[in-house]
């Protein structure tokens, strides 16, 4: 197949200043490019076309955009500019350096390393598949914990037919480093390239790791970048809601950024558990590359890479929710009000701690680590999670989450501190009527 010039030129700029990015890239990867046509020429009319702009695809009324009243009426706060036109393919560009400020502001590790602008997504959903459609041709191996949140599948092995190996997630009561390892090297004997996937905090789970064994991971990712290409994706759905102090508290793509120039390192984040709106769609891709060249230009072309990605999808996201989220975060009192939220969520996540703390429980489940987060997940012992789901929603009315065979997912993020120890009462009873 021809490549398109345009893309030509991209990839000469990634062969000459990061050649280890470029040979990251699947086909898909390689052929995309962001087009100089209907967006690129109304952004130059845009800022020349004084007189008459008669570009992009939408309808003008009296020099705004046209709109109906009925729906403005819902916007008081909102100018007409900030919500009906369509927003630019990456993003609001104030929302893009707000969030980078934010990034740097929250994560140590990044302080004097170079990092992309972050991208604009339709929420961290988009942003997985971006990356899938960017890095994963058929074939390629995916190294993923067996807990995993299921939409992975989807996205990587349905969508675009890789190959997810995974690896037991625990060992000793906390992550399996060893296991980590031998997958990791297992799999490097016969792949030049792999794709790392860690969601911390964890979905299922609610497991980050520790300061040591975060440490452990990006050393082990060092080590094996030395003869391997690593696509390292850092899944930062659940970011900043962790609740024990000895987690790591920043996320782990601050101590992977340059950490290797066959290593790229790309975060997604976003406002959707951060800030408490999950329907807002609006997440983040930012890219943290090692390579040895010129950063500014690997970086511009991954951005056009990706932005052409976003416009041959969904053309580009949500304007309105775009400039809610930048005018919250412009608020002073934004911060404390997400912090007394993430409060609630750690006294939920302590008192079910509280409550699985009593011995009567474990004849009927253990329970895995969990320190953050929306999430814990039980290992049942004598009955199948699918259906103890089933009879617990017909028997007692309780809604829980089977995500394999013996494993059961609660999300006390849904449940009030005072209905924790009835929830869990609950599930004890269900499984002992099964057992019966």
């Amino acid at each position: 197949m021809t490549i398109n010039p345009l893309a030509q030129e991209l990839n000469e700029t990634l062969q000459r200043e990061a050649p280890a990015v470029y040979e990251m890239l699947s086909q898909i990867g390689k052929r995309y490019y962001f087009p100089k046509g209907i967006i690129s020429q109304s952004a130059e009319a845009k800022a020349k076309a004084h007189k008459f702009n008669a570009t992009i695809g939408i309808a003008l009324e009296k020099g705004a955009a046209m709109h109906l009243p009925s729906i403005k009426a819902m916007l008081p706060d909102i100018d007409t500019a900030d919500a009906f036109p369509y927003a630019p393919v990456s993003g609001k560009p104030a929302l893009r350096d707000l969030w980078r400020e934010k990034q740097v502001a929250e994560n140590p590790s990044l302080a004097g390393k170079k990092v992309s602008q972050p991208i604009v997504t339709s929420a961290l959903t988009h942003g997985l598949s971006l990356i899938s459609e960017m890095f994963v041709d058929p074939g390629d191996v995916l190294i993923l914990p067996d807990q995993l949140w299921g939409n992975y599948r989807l996205t990587f092995q349905v969508r675009q037919q890789g190959k997810i190996e995974t690896f037991p997630f625990f060992s000793g009561g906390g992550f399996n480093i060893e296991g980590f390892k031998q997958t990791l090297w297992e799999q490097s004997k016969t792949n030049e390239k792999l794709i790392v996937v860690l969601n911390f905090p964890n979905n299922p789970t609610g497991y980050t790791p520790t300061v040591a064994e975060a440490e452990q991971i990006v050393g082990l990712l060092r080590e094996l970048a030395d003869s391997t290409r690593l696509v390292v994706v850092c899944d930062d759905a659940y970011f900043n809601l962790v609740y024990d102090d000895g987690c790591i508290q920043e996320s782990i793509f601050g101590l992977l950024a340059d950490a290797h120039p066959n290593l790229l390192a790309i975060r997604l984040d976003g406002a959707t558990k951060e800030q408490f709106v999950w329907g807002f769609r609006v997440g983040f891709l930012t890219y943290g590359s090692g390579a040895l060249g010129d950063l500014d230009a690997t970086y511009q072309a991954l951005e056009k890479k990706t932005g052409g990605l976003i416009r041959g999808g969904i053309s580009n996201s949500p304007h309105v929710s775009q400039t809610l989220l930048l005018k919250a975060l412009q608020k002073p009192e934004t911060k404390s009000q997400q912090e007394e939220k993430r409060g609630v969520l750690r006294e939920r996540a302590l008192r079910a701690r509280e409550v699985l703390e009593n011995s009567k429980f474990s004849d009927v489940f253990e329970t895995y680590p969990f320190n953050s987060g929306y999430f814990m997940c039980m290992k049942l012992k004598n009955v199948d999670a699918e259906p103890l789901r089933i009879h617990l929603l017909d028997k007692y009315g309780v809604g829980t989450i089977a995500t394999a065979k013996r494993d059961l997912r609660v999300a006390f993020s849904c449940l009030e501190v005072g209905d924790i120890e009835e929830v869990y009462d609950t599930i004890y009873q269900g499984a002992k009527d099964l057992e019966s």
